[in-house]
C-alpha cells in the first residue's frame, strides 16, 4: 500500500516538474520578447473582461425580463382568480336562492297536505 502511494507521489512530482521545465523552455524559445508577451496577455485579459461584462449584462437583462414577465402573468392569474371567485360566489348565491325557493314550494305543498 505504501509502495503504491510512493509511486503516485513520484508520478505527481514528475508531472509538476515536467510542467515547470516545459514552461521554462517555452519562455526561452518564445518568438517575441517578454514585454510584448505581457502586453498581449494584458490585451487578451481586457478583451475577456469586456466579453464577460457583456455576458453578465445580457444575463441580468434576461433575468430581469423573465421576472417582469412572471410578475405580469401572476397578476393576470390573480385577476382571473378574483373574477372566477366572484362568478363562483354569484353562482353559489343563485343556487342557494333556488334551493330556498324549492324548499318553500315543498313546505307549501306539505302544509296543504297536512292541513
Amino acid at each position: 500500500m505504501a509502495d503504491n502511494e510512493n509511486k503516485v507521489a513520484a508520478g505527481a512530482l514528475m508531472l509538476v516538474a515536467g510542467g515547470i521545465i516545459g514552461a521554462g523552455l517555452a519562455l526561452l524559445f518564445a518568438p517575441q520578447s517578454g514585454k510584448k508577451t505581457r502586453k498581449d496577455i494584458s490585451r487578451y485579459a481586457k478583451k475577456v473582461k469586456h466579453k464577460a461584462d457583456d455576458v453578465v449584462d445580457d444575463f441580468a437583462d434576461t433575468v430581469s425580463d423573465l421576472v417582469d414577465t412572471v410578475g405580469e402573468k401572476a397578476a393576470d392569474i390573480l385577476d382571473k382568480g378574483k373574477d372566477m371567485a366572484y362568478d363562483a360566489k354569484k353562482d353559489l348565491l343563485k343556487a342557494i336562492e333556488e334551493g330556498q325557493s324549492r324548499l318553500e314550494k315543498q313546505r307549501a305543498k306539505l302544509s296543504k297536505i297536512i292541513g
